[in-house]
C-alpha cells in the first residue's frame, strides 16, 4: 500500500517542480532504486500485462500503432513513453489521454518521503525518470489496462522500465546515439538494448545489422526466448508515397500477405508498423487476445504520432520532425524525397550540445535550399552560433531567437515551398505548442 504522508507538494505545479528537481542527478543507470521504491509501494508492477519496447529510433510510433490496434479491437491500453511533446502528463496515459493533474499530485504525496528515505540511503537518490517510472506503475496498478505498452528511456539491460516482466519484448532499430552511456559499437549498443529480453519472453526485431541481430539472437538463446526478425520471419514492401501517408504490403508467416495504408508518412514507418502488426499476430496466435483484420487495418490507419513528420501549417506546407540522431534525419531526408522531391526546402534546425549535430546537417545537405539555425530553452540546447560554426549549407544564418528565425523564414517562402523544422524532440515540442495555439 502507498505510505501516507503529509508533505510539502501542495499542488500539481509543486510537484512537476519537485520532479524536475530530480534531473540534477543526471542518468544513473541501474535498477536498485527503482527496485527499492516498488518494494515500499508494494509491487505494483506484479499486477499488469506490459510489452517492452526498446530501440534507438521508432518507438513511440510503435507504441502509437499497437495503442491504435488495441483500442480498435476494444482493449483499455496504458502507455508509458518519452518525451513529451505538450505536457509532461501525456508519458504516462491510457487509451491516449494523459494522466489527470490531480492524479500526478497525489503519487507525487505518496512518493515524496519515499525518495527522502530513500536518498539517505547508500543508493542515493533517484532520478526524474525513476520516480516518473515508478508513477507510471502505480497509476497503470490502479486503473488496471488490458495491456501496458512500455517504452525504454535509455537503453534497456539497465533502464528503470527494466523492472518489468513482460508477455513480449519489442526492439525496434539499432543506432548511434547516446553512445557515453550505451557503447561505442553497433554490438555494444545492440546488448544494451537486448537486455530486456526474459526468460521465456518473445522478441521481435526490425533490427537490420547482421552484428546487431547476433547480439539480440544470443541473448534469446541464452534467456530460452524466441526471437522473429524482418526480413526472416517477417517483411515489410512499400508500395506507393501519398499525400494521405504510405501504402506497404506486409508479409507474415504461414504465407500470410496483407495489404495496409498508415497515415504516419516516410517509409521507416512501415517497418515501425510491420513491428506492431508481427506483434498483433503473434499475440493472437497465442491467445492472449483478439483481434480481427479490421482492427489492425483501422488502427494502423488512424494511428498519428505528434511530431513525426507532422504538417502544422500549409501553403506553404510547414512540417515538424522529431529527429534527433543521425539514422532519424536520414529518415527524414527520405521522407523529404518521397514527398517534397520537387519543392523548394527551407530548414529551421536546434539540437542538444551533445548531439552529433554536424553529420545530422550534413546528411541534409543534398535537398535543403537554405537554413537557419537557432536555439531554445533547455539546458543541453546548443547555441545558434555553434550550429552555425558546423553548416555545410551555402545559405545560412542563425538567430538565437527562434520564434523570429520562424517569421523570418515564413516571410521567405512562396506558397510551393516547404519548411522543415527539427533537430531535437524538445524544441519541436516548444514549436507545436505555437502553432497549436
Amino acid at each position: 500500500m502507498l505510505r501516507k504522508a503529509v508533505v510539502q507538494v501542495n499542488s500539481y505545479e509543486e510537484a512537476l517542480n519537485w520532479i524536475h528537481s530530480l534531473l540534477k542527478f543526471g542518468i544513473k543507470p541501474g535498477l536498485k532504486r527503482v527496485e527499492w521504491l516498488l518494494k515500499k509501494t508494494g509491487n505494483p508492477e506484479t499486477e499488469l500485462s506490459f510489452i517492452h519496447i526498446a530501440g534507438t529510433n521508432g518507438k513511440g510510433s510503435s507504441v502509437e500503432y499497437l495503442r491504435s490496434i488495441f483500442n480498435e479491437a476494444g482493449f483499455s491500453v496504458g502507455t508509458f513513453t518519452s518525451p513529451y511533446l505538450i505536457t509532461f502528463n501525456e508519458r504516462v496515459s491510457i487509451n491516449g489521454s494523459p494522466i489527470k493533474d490531480e492524479e500526478l499530485l497525489q503519487y507525487s504525496r505518496a512518493l515524496k518521503p519515499l525518495v527522502e528515505e530513500l536518498t539517505a540511503t547508500p543508493l542515493g537518490s533517484p532520478t526524474e525518470f525513476e520516480v516518473i517510472t515508478v508513477i507510471s506503475l502505480l497509476y497503470f496498478a490502479e486503473k488496471k489496462p488490458d495491456i501496458v505498452l512500455f517504452e525504454t528511456g535509455l537503453g534497456g539491460l539497465y533502464d528503470s522500465t527494466n523492472v518489468i516482466t513482460p508477455i513480449l519484448s519489442l526492439i525496434t532499430n539499432i543506432g548511434y546515439d547516446h553512445m557515453g552511456i550505451l557503447g561505442e559499437t553497433i554490438e555494444e549498443i545492440a546488448f544494451q538494448k537486448a537486455g530486456i529480453i526474459k526468460a521465456n519472453v518473445p522478441v521481435i526485431s526490425t533490427v537490420e545489422q547482421e552484428a546487431a541481430i547476433e547480439v539480440i539472437e544470443r541473448k534469446a538463446v541464452e534467456m530460452k526466448s524466441d526471437s522473429y526478425f524482418l526480413k526472416r520471419d517477417f517483411d515489410v514492401l512499400h508500395q506507393e508515397s501519398t499525400d494521405n501517408g504510405e501504402k506497404f504490403t506486409y508479409i507474415g508467416q504461414e504465407n500470410v500477405k496483407e495489404e495496409y495504408v498508415i497515415s504516419m508518412k516516410g517509409t521507416h514507418q512501415i517497418k515501425n508498423a510491420g513491428l506492431a502488426i508481427a506483434a498483433i499476430h503473434h499475440l493472437r496466435k497465442s491467445g492472449r487476445f483478439t483481434f480481427s483484420t479490421s482492427d489492425i487495418k483501422n488502427g494502423l490507419h488512424d494511428a498519428n504520432w505528434a511530431g513525426r513528420f507532422e504538417k502544422v501549417s500549409q501553403s506553404p506546407d510547414i512540417i515538424i520532425d522529431g529527429a534527433h540522431n543521425l539514422q532519424g534525419v536520414h529518415a527524414l531526408k527520405q521522407t523529404l524525397l518521397n514527398h517534397y522531391r520537387s519543392k523548394k526546402v527551407y530548414l529551421l534546425f536546434a539540437a542538444l550540445h551533445d548531439k552529433d549535430y554536424g553529420h545530422m546537417m550534413k546528411e541534409l545537405e543534398e535537398i535543403v535550399y537554405e537554413a537557419c539555425f537557432t536555439t531554445f530553452d533547455f539546458p543541453r540546447a546548443a547555441s545558434a552560433e555553434m550550429l552555425l560554426a558546423e553548416s555545410p549549407f551555402p545559405n545560412s544564418s542563425a538567430n538565437s531567437s527562434w520564434t523570429e528565425a520562424l517569421d523570418e523564414l515564413r516571410g521567405r517562402l512562396n506558397k510551393e515551398d516547404v519548411l522543415i523544422i527539427t533537430g531535437s524532440l524538445y524544441f519541436i515540442s516548444e514549436v507545436r505548442k505555437t502553432f497549436k495555439k
